[in-house]
């Protein structure tokens, strides 16, 4: 449980973190290419540390790898305290939040998750037993969601008191987060030192290479969340579409993940036990019909239930990759297989946020969803050809 509490309030901070980041991004330039560039700035790191990152996972001790992250993330919301806070002289405020510094320490919050994420998913199939495992996926999802959430919301509700309030809720919650992952006990047998060449570094990719199952798991979810996302232009959607303020943004932000906690809960009492594979790529396109309906919508509320509807298919395609991942994958490996797997995550979410940007740039941001939605239906579509192994996969062992 302390795992799983640590979770959330790492979570909540950092849900919490982006959606004051990309407001204030928004507010001081106005630019869908700069909310891209967030998601960007985050991803790069990602991308180029996986292998050292899936390596140490498997190496260190994994919590005190997820402790050191969050104390990073404590450091950037503190930073971002300072500066937004600024200085006063006289009756004039200045403060040197500017563009730059928030792409900086986007740049941070990349290499930060760039580590926790490997070994934050590599370190819950040691806490439990294989058998339990589809369940506390489902579980530990729900409580993912439940962060997600409330994150957004309450990032919403504080910003009313300025974004400095939320960025000092955001460090208080990490530091939460990082007393309780640093009290947390498991066996840890470190490996048998052996030196690092190129060949162990990229074992977790040649891992998922070699078993399409799970190379088409990834991949879906990369090619879908990478087109069909819109994370990045909800503060457009708020401001300028929909016409509602920061509560109505951090609302649109929570209503993906309302409905995937709904999910979260009948998967933890109710297990996928057969057509995993159908049932996932069934529930990607139904993601892509979801948003081509968001990007046309005019209504709050029409708005707030497709995301909600897209959260719940979407979390039922993260619960099959990710115990299909953990199933497969020896304990010794998960570090590098869970850090393979973490760029496809961080490129469906990073990068389909800078990919968000850039086409809201050319096409607005209606037709960039739309379009996006479009692609999302394409790709289920085609992996059901390109993947057999996963399109005919009935069970998840």
């Amino acid at each position: 449980m302390r795992m799983w509490f640590a979770r959330i309030f790492g979570t909540t901070g950092n849900q919490m973190l982006m959606v004051a980041v990309g407001w204030q991004m928004y507010e001081l330039t106005g630019s869908a290419w700069d909310l891209g560039l967030v998601g960007l700035y985050q991803f790069a790191p990602a991308l180029l540390l996986t292998l050292v990152a899936g390596h140490v996972a498997d190496r260190v001790h994994r919590g005190r790898i997820i402790a050191g992250c969050l104390v990073t993330q404590a450091a950037v919301a503190m930073i971002l305290v300072a500066a937004t806070e600024g200085w006063q002289i006289g009756e004039v405020h200045h403060s040197w939040a500017s563009r730059e510094l928030l792409l900086a320490v986007s740049v941070m919050l990349g290499v930060a998750r760039a580590f926790q994420m490997p070994a934050q998913q590599a370190l819950t199939p040691v806490l439990v037993p294989p058998a339990m495992l589809p369940r506390a996926m489902a579980f530990s999802s729900a409580g993912m969601q439940t962060a997600v959430i409330g994150g957004p919301a309450l990032g919403g509700v504080i910003f009313v008191a300025g974004a400095t309030a939320v960025y000092a809720t955001c460090a208080f919650l990490f530091a939460a987060g990082c007393v309780l992952i640093a009290v947390l006990r498991y066996d840890h047998v470190p490996p048998p030192r052996e030196p690092v060449t190129l060949r162990t570094l990229l074992a977790g990719v040649e891992f998922v290479w070699q078993r399409k199952a799970l190379l088409g798991a990834v991949s879906l979810d990369l090619f879908a969340v990478l087109l069909g996302g819109a994370t990045a232009l909800l503060p457009m959607f708020a401001k300028d579409i929909l016409h509602v303020g920061p509560w109505g943004l951090g609302l649109l932000r929570a209503a993906p993940a309302a409905g995937a906690l709904l999910i979260s809960a009948v998967l933890t009492r109710w297990p996928l036990e057969r057509r995993v594979g159908p049932t996932m790529l069934s529930a990607v396109a139904l993601y892509g019909v979801c948003m081509m309906v968001f990007g046309l919508s005019t209504s709050f509320v029409l708005s707030l239930l497709v995301l909600a509807v897209s959260g719940g298919a979407d979390m039922v395609s993260v619960v099959v990759r990710q115990t299909l991942v953990q199933i497969e994958t020896p304990n010794e490996m998960r570090g590098r297989v869970s850090a393979v797997n973490s760029v496809f995550i961080g490129a469906s979410n990073q990068l389909g946020e800078f990919e968000s940007g850039a086409t809201a740039a050319l096409l607005g941001p209606v037709g960039s969803v739309v379009a996006g939605g479009v692609g999302t239906l394409l790709v289920a579509a085609a992996w059901f050809r390109l993947f057999p192994s996963l399109s005919q996969r009935d069970k998840m062992v």
